[in-house]
């Protein structure tokens, strides 16, 4: 049976698995790439599909390798691969940027793709030293991992299972307090992963430590309390750019990618353009 095109492909506890469908040209791109940011001074991390198995212990195939540098430091990877003969393409500014040697390509990532999670110097203080590709690296830390991915919440791309497989591997050792912050005022989607960790794990529910319950579950209560926002938004763009166009061009919804990004002092203004903020928004 074809499978959907969503579908994560075979999942094995085998490392063998990563890379047991990937030609060895491909490889030695993936390996050159990582010889060349080095070599050239451009620091990085690895994310993807190689720092999920490093935390999980579960291996699939991967068409690329994600590699995060910050985001001053993505134009100047490009620039070095291009003069090393890769083909290069700024994909979006946002968050994207790849490189092609070949059929093969990488990709340079040093955002989320809602522009919240930019890659900053946390990712490399809290990063774990890993070896890839004969190479020593270091691996995205799991809580960036999980900020990153809760946000990707596409019909063809979900990572909200990359997301609770991270919780059941990490709970217990993840810093909660630098969680919550990473989260921000986007906390509700942290509470909507953790609730659906419980309910994929019931059995290991107290690895969310009580407080993190309690904080969460607090703010939710709190936000009740304080009913409905004064603006007419729909932070739905902020998880997905095609499920919620009807959304903002027919029913009358203001943008809450848009809001989000003058919030954060991005797009087109600043927190002081934005107005009042609106009743429910501050935590």
């Amino acid at each position: 049976m074809e499978r959907p095109v969503n579908h994560p492909g075979d999942l094995s506890t085998e490392p063998a698995a990563a890379e047991r469908l990937r030609p060895a040209a491909e490889l030695h791109a993936r390996a050159r790439a990582v010889e060349l940011l080095q070599g050239g001074g451009i620091p990085f991390v690895v994310g993807g599909a190689y720092a999920f198995c490093q935390y999980t212990g579960i291996f699939r195939d991967t068409k690329d390798l994600d590699l995060f540098p910050r985001r001053a430091d993505a134009a100047r990877a490009l620039e070095l691969l291009a003069a090393n003969g890769w083909r290069t393409e700024r994909t979006d500014e946002v968050w994207l940027y790849k490189a092609y040697l070949g059929e093969w390509f990488v990709d340079l990532i040093f955002c989320s793709g809602n522009g919240v999670a930019d890659v900053d110097d946390a990712w490399f203080e809290h990063a774990q030293a890993s070896n890839l590709f004969g190479h020593e690296v270091l691996i995205a830390p799991p809580e960036e991992l999980i900020w990153s991915k809760a946000f990707v919440l596409e019909r063809e791309r979900y990572d909200g299972a990359d997301v609770v497989h991270l919780l059941q591997a990490t709970a217990d050792r993840l810093d909660w307090r630098r969680l919550l912050a990473r989260f921000d005022r986007h906390w509700e989607v942290l509470l909507s992963h953790v609730l659906l960790y419980r309910f994929v794990y019931p059995g290991e529910r107290s690895r969310i430590p009580p407080w993190v319950m309690a904080e969460l579950l607090t703010r939710a209560g709190d936000s009740v309390s304080e009913g409905d926002w004064q603006e007419r938004v729909c932070r739905g763009p902020l998880l997905s750019r095609a499920n919620y166009v009807l959304d903002l061009a027919h029913w009358g919804y203001q943008d809450g990618r848009a809001w989000d990004e003058r919030a954060r002092g991005r797009g087109r203004g600043d927190a002081a353009t934005v107005g009042s903020i609106p009743r429910g928004s501050g935590r």
